[in-house]
């Protein structure tokens, strides 16, 4: 049995309106590990427990007894998810690349550049049902080396695919401001895009839908503007649950300059309706900043959330959409 510590300030889930209850009723925000470990990821498997990145650039694991260990020494990891055979997919921003891990723990690299050029700062992935690999490539912080431009020499933010086959395409460029989340829907309809730009004030706090391709390609013309989170902290991470409603970590609780958190866009879980973008559900999240989650547990009714190198856990009434265990 996973052992659960409650949250001091007793964070409980709201229902936004009268319609179906999203978190348990009842149900608390609780502590799962501390110690850094929950800065991001986080990834869930039923023998391994919950993977999750950390900011010490160590990734980290929880397993079912509740305890806490290095699972990857310096992995360096962000972005985590298990693909349909069980292998841990990773989203490595520090060296610039995407690799898989086995359950032998021998580390593959899937791609470190793209034309001959170093990526940006690998951050998020999902993989579709024929499992190709999507990735984001934003840049945050200095952006001195950038390598990746198009021809007019002006830095692209992209995000790429990843085929079966190794062979690397880029499917959003210049199309989007700082992708971060990205998640592909059921039945590979859509292709989610948390786009975040936290370095300029006019930068994008949006989360975008595009119609996907049967080739994994993006309908270009079909983006659609689901949630707009202003001048607050925007979206991070994405995930979905089995009836195709939208969980996005983002916002802000504290000050953090030149950001102020926006009254109505604080950090939490913002649980959005994928066709009209509309605002479902809010959980409150104490800490800043929330960065990710993963459903997991036996049923997938346990969320799992990142925020401020904290591990949450909170019940929800419907299970989670996830590629592993199958």
């Amino acid at each position: 049995m996973w052992r659960f510590f409650v949250v001091a300030a007793m964070m409980t889930a709201t229902v936004a309106d009268a319609g179906e209850a999203i978190f348990e009723p009842g149900a608390k925000l609780k502590i799962e590990a501390k110690a850094g470990s929950g800065g991001e990821g986080p990834a869930w498997d039923p023998k391994l427990g919950i993977i999750s990145s950390g900011g010490d650039g160590h990734t980290w694991r929880l397993d079912r007894e509740g305890k806490t260990t290095i699972y990857r020494k310096k992995g360096g990891t962000n972005g985590l998810l298990f693909d349909s055979d069980g292998l841990l997919v990773c989203c490595e921003p520090v060296l610039r690349r995407v690799t898989r891990i086995d359950r032998a723990g021998t580390v593959t690299v899937l791609t470190e550049k793209y034309d001959g050029k170093r990526y940006n700062q690998p951050n998020d992935l999902t993989i579709d049902s024929k499992g190709r690999i999507y990735f984001s490539d934003p840049r945050y912080g200095s952006r001195n080396d950038m390598q990746i431009r198009d021809a007019a020499g002006r830095t692209i933010e992209g995000v790429y695919r990843i085929d079966p086959d190794g062979n690397v395409i880029r499917i959003l460029g210049r199309e989007v401001d700082r992708p971060n989340g990205v998640l592909v829907s059921a039945n590979d309809k859509w292709l989610f895009i948390a786009d975040n730009n936290n370095s300029s004030k006019d930068g994008a706090r949006k989360l975008w839908r595009f119609d996907l391709q049967k080739d994994g390609g993006v309908d270009l013309a079909s983006r659609t503007l689901l949630f707009d989170w202003g001048l607050g902290r925007g979206p991070d991470g994405v995930k979905q649950d089995q009836k195709g409603r939208l969980y996005v970590a983002g916002g802000l609780n504290k000050p953090n300059p030149p950001f102020e958190p926006a009254e109505d866009k604080k950090g939490g879980i913002y649980v959005i309706d994928p066709t009209s973008g509309k605002l479902l559900d809010f959980l409150r999240v104490p800490r800043d900043e929330v960065t990710n989650c993963a459903f997991g547990g036996d049923d997938l009714r346990t969320l799992y959330i990142t925020g401020g190198g904290t591990l949450y856990s909170i019940r929800t009434t419907t299970p989670g959409r996830v590629l592993w265990p199958k």
